[in-house]
């Protein structure tokens, strides 16, 4: 049978009407246990009410588990932890870092009071006082798992990609809050994460999920509610009680509202091409599918539009990225940009002008049997008149310094289609080094021969492929402006394990930015990626045909 749990917010020493409301609700619903988040106790606790909790005189009717929040506990309640006797019957502490157990099999991870700037590194020597370490936060990922993550402090960027905080105004001034706790948070992926609120308010996050690989979706997925209850008995009356049934069967979609998870952190192990991860606006379209040595195992379908991060109908769309909006296709900064605002700006540049070109419509490849005739003819010529348009940008704002190169993957299985646009010094384009730079590789990577094609959509070349069109204008004084245009395709087949990685490698190396090679480790903040878009959208004012 699954569980069935109450919640509170703090009590702050209010415990006679508490467990008497608890009393109420639990003759109703026979709860399996309850938990409460933050201070149980009060700074100024009534001697009274502690007596008869002590007593045994307050009823509490069910199984309650408490933690340490960000008071001390009083000194006869600690008398009572530290010789291992029961504080009141049915009031269990878990201490102030732990994992639990409950007799219904439900794992909740423990981790009460405030990060101790004072301690550097290393675990709490004990288990009362109203603080932690980040030794602390880091030991119990240990646990690799839990139903319930019970913190005294909030996550760091728990309010990022969320509606409701932007709507209730809440940013990292609105508690206190720490990205070991995200951390933490991300290694365990709980199904819920139960905090204390600083303030009469409660905050209910959308729920959020993590990125999957293409092995991982057919496991369901893993989705964590954050809550945060307003104390109890608060002036303002916001909601300081929570009950729920945890459910243990696997999530296939989620819930309307939900977002990926906003704890993203760059990776600092070292991972293979295939492990690079799928985002709006990343360098691959989805994680590559990896082969299974014992059985083949189905994919599960990509993401829909509602759930796709290259989709403008996507609720959770990362919208201020977005730099103009044609009819059938839409132009954006990339996420995790190869170059930065630096890297040209002595040839004028002062941006990074790494874009993404996205068809509107969901799909998979560019092609007539997707949109049909008529409409995939549109779609092509609305994107390349992008393309085209950053070219002479790019051109005219670095008085020909610059050339560009565009790339397509072109894969059956890709969860939307995209371009991806990047300046390049018109040298390595005249002498012909960004042409031989992805022919080497290439073969270094046996990922097969180009050919010099130029195409229009998918229907035009049989399976899949990639196209790279590289570009450049040089500044002749005898003969004008020289165009130098060429278009590249690649076809590859399901024996090769293409690395969606492979056209970025070849830039990096070509740019020695390879310290840049995976977008994950220089995302950029928030702030970052508007003023990128603020940059860009006044150096395009020329070419913005939308």
């Amino acid at each position: 049978m699954a569980a069935k749990i109450f919640v509170f917010g703090s009590i702050n020493g209010q415990l006679q009407p508490a467990f008497s409301k608890l009393s109420t609700l639990n003759a109703k619903n026979a709860f399996s246990f309850a938990i409460v988040t933050g201070n149980l106790f009060s700074s100024e606790q009534d001697d009274e009410q502690l007596t008869q909790l002590l007593n045994g005189q307050l009823q509490i009717p069910c199984p309650t588990y408490f933690t340490v929040g960000t008071v001390s506990l009083p000194p006869r309640v600690i008398e009572r932890i530290e010789k291992d006797e029961e504080i009141a019957p049915n009031l269990h502490y878990l201490g102030k870092r732990s994992t639990t157990k409950t007799s219904e099999g439900v794992r909740i991870v423990t981790l009460g009071g405030l990060l101790d700037p004072n301690i550097i590194a290393g675990l709490s020597k004990e288990q009362i006082l109203p603080f932690h370490t980040e030794g602390d936060a880091k030991s119990l990922r240990g646990a690799n798992s839990a139903d319930i993550l019970l913190t005294t402090t909030w996550p760091s960027d728990v309010w990022k990609n969320s509606p409701k905080a932007k709507e209730m105004s809440i940013n990292s001034t609105t508690a206190p809050s720490s990205p070991a706790i995200a951390e933490l948070c991300e290694a365990l992926k709980p199904k819920y994460h139960l905090s204390m609120s600083p303030g009469d308010f409660c905050f209910e996050r959308e729920p959020f999920f993590p990125e999957k690989t293409e092995e991982e979706q057919d496991k369901g997925i893993q989705l964590t509610r954050f809550i945060s209850l307003a104390p109890w008995g608060n002036a303002a009356k916001a909601k300081s009680m929570y009950a729920f049934t945890l459910n243990r069967d696997a999530i296939i979609t989620p819930p309307t509202g939900s977002t990926i998870t906003p704890f993203y952190k760059p990776a600092v192990t070292k991972r293979s091409a295939e492990d690079a991860g799928f985002s709006r606006f990343s360098h691959g379209d989805s994680r590559h599918e990896r082969k299974s040595h014992r059985r083949h195992r189905e994919r599960s379908p990509p993401p829909g539009p509602e759930r796709c991060f290259f989709c403008l109908c996507n609720p959770n769309l990362s919208t201020h990225m977005v730099g103009c909006i044609g009819e059938a296709a839409y132009l954006a900064t990339a996420k995790g940009p190869l170059t930065t605002s630096n890297t040209y700006k002595e040839r004028g540049l002062n941006f990074s002008g790494h874009f993404v070109i996205t068809p509107v419509d969901h799909l998979a490849t560019l092609s007539k049997t997707e949109l049909g005739e008529e409409q995939a003819k549109t779609t092509f010529q609305e994107m390349k008149r992008f393309r085209e348009s950053l070219q002479s940008m790019v051109s005219t704002v670095s008085k020909h310094k610059l050339g560009a190169v565009t790339w397509e993957i072109s894969r059956s299985r890709n969860i939307h289609a995209h371009w991806q646009f990047l300046p390049v010094p018109i040298e390595l384009v005249s002498k012909g080094l960004v042409e031989a730079g992805f022919r080497v590789l290439a073969e270094d990577m046996k990922l097969g021969k180009f050919v010099v094609k130029d195409f229009e959509t998918a229907d035009e070349v049989e399976g899949d492929y990639f196209r790279v069109w590289i570009w450049g204008e040089e500044d002749d004084e005898k003969e004008g402006g020289k165009v130098i245009g060429k278009s590249l395709l690649m076809q590859f087949g399901d024996e090769i394990r293409f690395d969606l990685q492979y056209p970025r490698k070849v830039m990096a190396k070509l740019l020695k930015l390879e310290n840049r090679t995976f977008w994950q480790d220089v995302v950029q903040t928030e702030e970052e990626e508007m003023a990128e878009v603020a940059a860009f959208r006044e150096a395009f004012k020329e070419w913005n045909f939308t």
